[in-house]
């Protein structure tokens, strides 16, 4: 059996203490609950509370002006929702005066006040307002987590994507300057897309994305610097909170105007309004970059939350749960309705860790009562809970640090191989089979997530480390590749084509969005040229066309990866240059154009690789670069001529004619046999240009002197003339050839 502890603001309700009269509560008090109720969740607004329990009901009380208690009347006491009773709710979340509900499902349901599109359902009627409704917008998504700010919703799906609606005043929503004052129906966040979400989070009015690796993206209200980027100024798009990139930031939670991080090792940090000490810095400043909890220091802080003006954190080892903030209320627990600028024990009654596990925290109720120990912590509004079980009980208590599957989004992982092992190659996938395939590789925020390094290596990732196992992606794909099962690559590679590669950004927001460019092309669909249309060009062409910033990410992950990936790389592109040099004559438009684009854009991506390779002193041999048999397939003579004579003419390769293009720009193809070809053409092309120079010069010399009337000067010869003795013939030679100029060398000998 679960028990509740409230304290905090309780004039409308929102405690659902019934028997209380007084408009606050100082100290935690039981709520009390049928001895069979376990808690899930809770989550409270300014004035009203939700309760979600593991059976999938759900409990609700405080005001209920707009029914956002999705029950009739003003509710002092925790009532059922019974318009609910149907679905199983696993997550609830209470903005300011509406209410959210995810059910097992992953569908949202949403009601109460829609004045500022909150309910994201649109303009509905004031009787559909009242109701738990479902937002049929996001019924094609499975979503994972919900969160409230005081007017708006943010949400993320399975697949990585993050959907916003409700008041967008402030930026809150992060749909950029041209954007409604109120957005009635979900909207894509697309900035963000490609960044593996951890977590979303939500202020009064400002928004937190945390990422896989640890970065923090915030938008929305920033005049007390709430955003961590050390200015007031408010934001419309996501903004990096970089300074605490490299902190390993594991949970964010945020009040109205001030925010909160919890470290993996415990650390807290908070930013923004500290007007009444909610920061914890021992003073009321106002914080524009995070800072830490200095007098927390010491102690390793498992879970934080955040009311309105308030903070709370709890440290398990030593059982002991502080507060900090607001007390106006008396939410901060401490038999008073003083603030507190630095962290204060909630003093009601803690005691140490008990014999059975002296990692987990224990409290009394009263002096007769059963031992507790504390299990999760919430805050929201001016009220704090406490949820706690028997301390004889094996439960631990929540660690707000560890990776909660059921809110992660779809990955890459063994287990996926595991689904696929008992098909045949002809077998048809099952639905849920196809579902998560389709989701994840069509999703660059899937694929950027998948196979990140252990025990949190993969956290600060940056332009020098992209914290992706890159053993175990190879490892993976080359499992998947032993399956060969025909419907699953068909799957696989039509999801790369035509819902990932289309939708991948020039300008990608984070350095953790180009992940998938390392992970792909480990993908054994990579091993067939006749592919090249499908996923390898498309892969190319986006990573060609990525912004300078983007693209030199990549010439210090290239290198840190190891040769054998590099060299994998080479070997694709190569493959297909040597596969569409080979293919027969065709007519075809369509074929001739995607062979065209084909050709020139694997050629680009090996100049890039060669480039490279040449910049880390030679990762690979630069023989590694050939193309077999070149000259067999390429006319190089003609190709070398037209390449120097600058011409447009149309050369013939693959079987179709192409214009423009000069193999003679990418010279790292070329073999010895092939350079010796180009050496003997530029040979002859000297010489022709020399014999036609003199020939010139002749004829100028010729008309010149008819035209003044002089006599004609010497003629130049077209050849170069030695004349030699025989008993002389090396002191001949090399004396003429001391006194000629080098364009005389040129000429052909005679």
């Amino acid at each position: 059996m679960a028990t509740v502890l409230v304290w905090g603001k309780a004039a409308t309700g929102a405690l659902g203490l019934s028997d209380f009269e007084g408009s606050c509560v100082t100290a935690p008090q039981q709520l009390c609950l049928t001895d069979d109720v376990e808690i899930e969740n809770i989550s409270s607004g300014c004035n009203h509370t939700l309760i979600c329990l593991k059976n999938g009901s759900m409990l609700s009380c405080g005001a209920n002006d707009f029914k956002q208690c999705g029950q009739d009347m003003l509710v002092s006491k925790l009532g059922r929702v019974e318009s609910l009773s149907v679905q199983h709710v696993i997550h609830v979340a209470a903005g300011s005066e509406h209410s959210v509900a995810l059910t097992q499902a992953r569908e949202v349901f949403t009601w109460g006040n829609n004045d500022r599109g909150q309910l994201g359902r649109g303009e509905v009627l004031k009787s559909e307002q009242e109701v738990p409704k479902l937002v049929k917008s996001l019924a094609v998504y499975s979503v994972l987590q919900v969160a409230c700010g005081s007017d708006h919703t943010i949400t993320l799906t399975n697949d990585g994507l993050i959907f916003v609606w409700g008041s967008n005043i402030f930026g809150q929503l992060g749909l950029g300057r041209n954007t409604d004052t109120y957005q009635y129906l979900p909207e894509l966040v697309s900035c963000l897309r490609g960044i593996p979400v951890a977590q979303v989070a939500a202020g009064g009015n400002h928004s937190f994305i945390l990422s896989k690796s640890g970065a923090v993206y915030g938008w929305g209200k920033n005049s007390f610097g709430q955003l961590g980027v050390n200015d007031t100024e408010d934001y419309r798009l996501p903004q990096q909170c970089r300074p605490i990139r490299s902190q390993r930031i594991k949970y964010i939670c945020c009040g109205e105007n001030h925010t909160a991080c919890l470290t993996k090792d415990g650390r807290v940090f908070t930013f923004g309004d500290g007007s009444y000490g909610q920061l914890g810095h021992n003073s009321n400043n106002d914080e524009m970059l995070p800072r830490q909890v200095m007098e927390l220091s010491g102690s390793e802080v498992s879970q934080i939350a955040c009311g309105r003006n308030h903070t709370l954190a709890y440290v398990p080892k030593s059982g002991r749960l502080y507060a900090f903030g607001l007390g106006e209320s008396g939410q901060l627990g401490l038999s008073s309705t003083d603030d507190r600028n630095s962290p204060f024990l909630v003093p009601v009654p803690f005691a140490p860790a008990s014999d059975h596990d002296n990692s987990l925290a224990v409290m009394h109720v009263d002096s007769q009562g059963p031992a507790l120990r504390i299990k999760t912590i919430y805050a929201g509004g001016d009220q704090s809970f406490v949820v706690a079980v028997d301390a004889d009980l094996p439960i631990e208590s929540d660690d707000f640090r560890t990776d909660d599957s059921s809110r992660n989004i779809l990955t890459l992982s063994r287990d996926k191989i595991e689904m696929l092992h008992s098909l045949n190659p002809t077998d048809i996938p099952s639905p849920e089979i196809t579902d998560e395939l389709e989701k994840i590789f069509s999703s660059a925020s899937c694929i950027n997530g998948s196979f990140l390094l252990p025990n949190d290596e993969h956290y600060g990732s940056s332009s020098k480390k992209h914290g992706v196992d890159m053993y175990a992606v190879r490892t993976f794909f080359q499992d998947l590749a032993a399956i060969n099962n025909i419907a699953t690559m068909q799957y696989i590679c039509t999801n790369i084509e035509q819902h990932l590669i289309p939708m991948l950004p020039a300008s990608p927001p984070d350095v953790e969005a180009l992940r998938l460019y390392l992970i792909l092309p480990e993908c054994h669909l990579f091993d067939e040229p006749k592919l090249y249309s499908a996923v390898i060009c498309p892969l190319a062409k986006s990573l060609l066309s990525l912004t300078p910033v983007a693209l030199k990410v990549f010439d210090s992950w290239w290198p840190s990866n190891g040769s054998s990936f590099f060299s994998r790389l080479v070997l694709i592109y190569k493959q297909c240059v040597e596969h569409l040099l080979q293919l027969t004559e065709t007519t075809n438009l369509f074929e001739v154009n995607k062979r065209q684009v084909g050709l020139v854009t694997c050629l680009d991506m090996l100049q890039k690789l060669s480039q490279v390779n040449e910049d880390n002193n030679q990762m690979i041999p630069y023989n590694k670069f050939y193309v077999s048999d070149i000259q067999e397939r390429v006319n190089i003579r003609a190709d070398y001529i037209n390449w120097v004579q600058k011409t447009t003419n149309r050369i013939k390769v693959g079987g179709v004619m192409i214009q423009g293009l000069y193999f003679c720009n990418y010279p790292f193809l070329f073999d010895g046999a092939a350079k010796s070809v180009i050496l003997q053409t530029d040979a002859t092309l000297q010489m022709q240009y020399a014999v036609d120079s003199a020939q010139r010069q002749n004829v100028w010399s010729f008309f010149s002197g008819l035209a003044t009337q002089q006599q004609p000067h010497d003629p130049v010869s077209p050849c170069f003339i030695l004349i030699i003795t025989r008993q002389n013939l090396v002191q001949d030679t090399l004396r003429q050839l001391q006194g000629k100029q080098s364009a005389h060398f040129k000429k052909p000998l005679k």
